[in-house]
């Protein structure tokens, strides 16, 4: 029993010395990654300073500096390896990270796949930072675009996070890529109105919304004959932003609907016709009263 503590002792004292004699390296290594965290933050800065000089995109200044601070970062972490373990070399350190790159990467395939989408995204995709977007279900404004996800803010105030995969393998519309978009709108008119007439009234009025951007045309086109009206389809263009669309087609509704009015055309709900293969055969009412054949039928109505 006593020889046995004796090698666990043994044991302890000799893991103990270890640390002791490490203790120096760690604090190194320690420094060594402060420095790095520093000399990173001010690269970041650096880039963004001096590359927002240039006409480059922010989400590129942005991806350059991001790229920029790993790289040192990497390096940092391989320099404090190197100081904890004396024996390590560059070449030796580089091949370790190779063969923890591929494990990892089997392990973390969606984190990866995540971080090279979000490097696409803000190396070349159209839209940055503020831009109104809709991808599947999901539409707002980009709030933040990371490396592993993007953040987007939908109309109702939602903060959603997006998987930048999502964004890369999907359509994406960008709502703001221009100042303008152009407003779709159907109007509907009786049978019995002069088509011509109501066109005209519906294009001077159209061209006459404040919301207008009148460097573009205008148009007012019939284009089917509905269920119960002449449809006419409106398109004129307004500022791109959701608001905007929805501002500019309030106030087209209610210019519009008064200038019908005011013409005297009217804006038909459904109508609906019934026809019968055999006509209809009336009966004049009668009360039901004293009379045994007036009963008789009463009572069977009953």
């Amino acid at each position: 029993m006593s020889e046995a503590q004796e090698v666990i002792m043994k044991s302890l004292t000799s893991i103990w010395q270890g640390t002791l004699e490490r203790v120096p390296f760690l604090v190194g290594a320690v420094f060594v990654l402060i420095l790095t965290w520093f000399v990173a933050s001010m690269v970041s800065k650096v880039m963004n300073s001096t590359l927002g000089k240039f006409s480059f995109r922010d989400s590129l200044v942005q991806l350059l500096a991001r790229l920029a601070k790993t790289g040192v970062w990497i390096i940092g972490i391989v320099a404090a390896a190197m100081v904890v373990f004396p024996g390590l070399t560059p070449s030796k350190a580089l091949g370790a990270a190779g063969l923890v790159s591929v494990a990892v990467g089997l392990a973390f395939k969606d984190i990866f796949q995540n971080f090279f989408a979000g490097v696409m995204l803000l190396w070349k995709f159209p839209f940055e930072e503020g831009d109104m977007i809709e991808c599947g279900d999901i539409a707002g404004r980009v709030k933040s675009i990371e490396l592993r996800h993007t953040q987007i803010r939908d109309t109702s105030g939602e903060l959603i996070i997006v998987p930048n995969s999502k964004l890369v393998t999907e359509p994406v519309e960008v709502l703001t890529y221009d100042k303008l978009r152009r407003v779709e709108m159907t109007v509907g008119v009786s049978y019995d109105t002069d088509v011509a007439e109501a066109q005209s009234v519906i294009l001077k009025t159209v061209e006459g919304l404040e919301q207008l951007d009148h460097n573009q045309p205008v148009k007012v086109l019939p284009t089917e004959f509905g269920s119960s009206s002449i449809d006419f389809e409106v398109l004129f263009w307004a500022g791109s932003s959701p608001m905007q669309q929805r501002e500019a087609k309030a106030e087209a509704v209610l210019k519009i609907k008064k200038a019908l009015d005011d013409a005297g055309i009217e804006i038909p709900f459904p109508y609906r016709t019934l026809t019968f293969k055999e006509p209809l055969t009336t009966q004049p009412y009668q009360s039901c009263n004293s009379d045994e054949e007036t009963e008789e039928l009463c009572d069977d109505v009953a």
